[in-house]
């Protein structure tokens, strides 16, 4: 078992296949990144990912979630997959939708049951200008794909004010004939994706607006929560928000970052990182690296970031781009 210094329990991994993703949104993938900046990192391999996910495992992790970057661009993601399938947890995927025809039959076959598909708009040209990249078809094609072949379909929604906060009740209103589970997330801060509190658009301004529109009811919370989950009375999906910024969550963490160079963090804000894949790499014990690491988190927002978000300095925070990280 893994506990904290606050005595919380950690037992959820997130793992970056890669750094790399086929979109460029702005808010995890920074534009002024230097030439050569993701080909130059060092990644573990399969089977590191294997040995190291397998000594998680051994330490009380329930629950592996695969990120990125997009870890379906990596070439031997399907490996990957497989290789950690074996393990006893909930193995589940974030993506952002657009090879995931490709690997249907990988995921059915590890035993994957829920996808969280990142999405931002409805609109075509405005997930044009989101993401720099013409995809917004194949993913919508690919959602309902996933629907068909009976998965847990998770909808990732970054709101940003002026960019999208206005087709929250459009999403809502997706919920009422598909089952897909829409989660709206505050716009968090990260290296270079140029954030500040008045882009911010609150958990309780989601639901003013929500409020506008339709009637909706909470549903119970789990210990682990990220979302504060509700539906409207007679839609077949739900809604969601993580209050990241607004009303932050760290009080029952669970949760612990491994990026694709092994670096092993322990928040998502952190600005301190323990290099897991080197000490693999020499040979050492990296069990006693792992326990010290989740011993050493700070009890909320990685010791960095105010409570109050409006008081949030970005400019002078120590962390990765989003996409560095993994989601």
């Amino acid at each position: 078992m893994l506990k904290d210094n606050f005595n919380r329990v950690h037992d959820y991994l997130r793992i970056s296949l890669t750094d790399k993703c086929n979109l460029r949104c702005s808010y995890c993938n920074p534009v002024d990144l230097p030439r050569g900046y993701f080909t130059n990192t060092t990644k573990m391999s399969s089977e590191e990912i294997d040995i190291i996910a397998g000594v998680f495992v051994q330490l009380g992790v329930k629950k592996i979630r695969l990120t990125g970057g997009e870890p379906l661009v990596r070439k031997d993601a399907k490996e990957i997959i497989q290789r950690l399938s074996k393990y006893p947890v909930e193995l589940v995927i974030t993506t952002n939708g657009v090879f995931v025809h490709e690997f249907i039959e990988s995921f059915q076959q590890a035993g994957i049951h829920s996808v969280n598909v990142s999405l931002d708009t409805l609109k075509r040209k405005k997930n044009l200008s989101i993401t720099r990249r013409d995809e917004f078809d194949r993913i919508k094609q690919n959602i309902d794909l996933l629907l068909k072949n009976n998965f847990h379909v998770k909808i990732n929604t970054v709101i940003m004010k002026g960019v999208n906060e206005a087709e929250i009740p459009d999403f809502v209103g997706w919920t009422k004939d598909q089952p897909v589970h829409v989660r709206f997330i505050e716009f968090m801060p990260f290296a270079g994706n140029q954030w500040s509190n008045e882009k911010v658009f609150s958990h309780s301004a989601m639901l003013e607006l929500i409020s506008s529109k339709y009637g909706f009811i909470k549903l119970p919370s789990e210990k682990h929560d990220t979302a504060k989950k509700y539906f409207v009375p007679g839609h077949k999906g739900t809604f969601a928000t993580i209050s990241t910024m607004s009303q932050p969550f760290c009080g029952s963490c669970n949760r612990m970052r491994l990026t694709t160079d092994g670096k092993m963090k322990n928040c998502l804000f952190s600005n301190n990182e323990v290099d897991i894949l080197g000490a693999l790499r020499s040979g050492l014990d990296i069990v006693p690296l792992i326990r010290q690491c989740v011993w050493n988190k700070k009890e909320g927002l990685g010791g960095q970031l105010s409570p109050a978000y409006e008081k949030i300095d970005a400019t002078k925070l120590e962390n990765r781009s989003m996409i560095n990280i993994g989601g």
